[in-house]
C-alpha cells in the first residue's frame, strides 16, 4: 500500500528491493539479508470446510509462502501460521497441523511458533460453526550478492516452465462459482478432489537451482495473474510463451462450465505452469534435467524479447500487459 511507503523510523532502511516482487528482503548486514513473505490460502478453505477435509489447506499455506521467498535466490527456512476460527475444534485445527507439518517437512522449513484465534464475530463457516482462515509468514536468508531480481535478464534467454499440480490457491472464488458440485466425478476423481489437490512445493528444486553452476536470472511464482507475475521480475525485457505446458483438467472444465474466455482463464490462473526460470539459453537442457526429477513434465516453454512490458500467448491469440490481457 502506498501510504505505508517511506515509513520514518529515525535511522536508515534497511530494505534491499523496492516493493512489488516476490518477497522483502532486509540488509542484516554488510552480506546478508532477511526475506519475508507473507500468504494465505484464500476462499480454497471454504472448499475445505465444505468437505470436512482440512489436511490439505496446510500444505498450501507453506507452500504459497515458500515459493514466493525463494524467488529473490533466498533459502526459505521458517514459517510462522496464523490460524483464525469460528470455533476452536481440537480435531479440526489437528487436522490443519498435519498439513502444515507436512508442508514444512517437504519445504525443509521449521515452524517455531503460530498463532490460534477463536473469532466467531469475524468467522463464519460454510457451513457454520466450521469457519477458518489460514495464513503463514515466511522468514528465509539470502546473501545480498546473491539476490534474484530479474535484473540480469536479457532478450534470447530461456524461460523454463515447472508444472503446477492444478488450482494451487489462486482462483477459488472463480472455480467454486463455475464448479459448484464437489461431489460430481470427472475422469475418476471428484471436483472436490481437483479443487483440494496441494499446490506443488518449489522450494527444494529450486534450492538446487540456486546451488547449481546455472545462472538463474529470475524466478517467477506463477499465482493469481497467472504469466503476467513475470512482469513483477525487474528487467526490461517481455515474455513470448510459444511451448505452454499441458492444461489441467480443471481448467477445461472452469472453461467449459462458466464460459470462461482464455483472457481471464490466464489472467486468474496459472494454467498448468506454476513456477518459471529464466535462464541463458545456453543454460535451458541443464536446468529441465535439473528441475525434472522433482518436477517431471518442467520443459522450456518460451524466450525473453525486446517487447519490454509484454507478455505474449501466440498459441491462445493472447497478449498481456500490467493491465491484463486482450486476444
Amino acid at each position: 500500500m502506498e501510504v505505508l511507503a517511506g515509513i520514518e523510523t529515525g535511522r536508515p532502511s534497511r530494505a534491499v528491493l523496492g516493493s512489488g516482487h516476490y518477497a522483502a528482503v532486509l540488509r542484516l548486514d554488510d552480506s546478508r539479508g532477511l526475506a519475508l513473505a507473507c500468504d494465505g490460502v484464500g476462499t480454497k478453505v471454504i472448499v475445505a470446510e465444505r468437505l470436512g477435509r482440512l489436511d490439505t489447506v496446510g500444505i498450501d499455506c507453506i507452500a504459497m509462502n515458500v515459493n514466493d521467498v525463494i524467488c529473490v535466490g533466498a533459502d526459505p527456512i521458517a514459517v510462522l501460521d496464523y490460524i483464525a476460527v469460528e470455533e476452536a475444534d481440537p480435531t479440526a485445527l489437528e487436522q490443519i497441523a498435519r498439513g502444515l507439518r507436512r508442508g514444512a517437512e517437504e519445504a525443509g522449513v521449521e515452524i517455531p511458533g503460530g498463532e490460534l484465534a477463536v473469532l466467531p464475530e469475524l468467522i463464519r463457516g460454510h457451513p457454520s460453526p466450521r469457519g477458518f482462515d489460514l495464513l503463514g509468514f515466511c522468514i528465509g536468508l539470502v546473501d545480498l550478492d546473491a539476490i534474484v531480481t530479474g535484473g540480469r535478464i536479457e532478450p534470447g534467454d530461456a524461460l523454463i516452465g515447472l508444472p503446477s499440480s492444478g488450482i494451487h490457491s489462486n482462483g477459488l472464488t472463480l472455480a467454486r462459482r463455475t464448479l459448484d458440485d464437489l461431489d460430481e466425478r470427472v475422469d475418476g476423481r471428484t471436483v472436490g478432489d481437483l479443487l483440494l489437490e496441494p499446490t506443488a512445493i518449489y522450494a527444494p528444486a529450486i534450492r538446487e537451482l540456486l546451488a547449481s553452476e546455472i545462472d538463474a536470472r529470475g524466478l517467477a511464482h506463477i499465482t493469481g495473474d497467472g504469466f503476467l507475475n513475470l512482469l513483477r521480475l525487474e528487467a526490461h525485457v517481455g515474455y513470448r510463451i510459444d511451448s505452454p505446458l499441458t492444461v489441467p483438467l480443471v481448467f477445461e472444465l472452469i472453461a467449459e462450465r462458466g464460459g470462461v474466455e482464455p483472457a481471464e482463464l490466464y489472467e486468474v490462473f496459472n494454467m498448468g505452469c506454476g513456477f518459471c526460470c529464466v535462464v541463458p539459453a545456453g543454460d535451458a537442457d541443464a536446468a529441465v534435467e535439473l528441475l525434472s526429477p522433482r518436477h517431471p513434465g518442467t520443459a522450456v516453454i518460451g524466450r525473453t524479447t525486446t517487447a519490454a512490458g509484454i507478455v505474449e500467448l501466440p498459441r491462445q491469440n493472447l497478449r498481456g500487459t500490467r493491465e491484463g490481457f486482450k486476444a
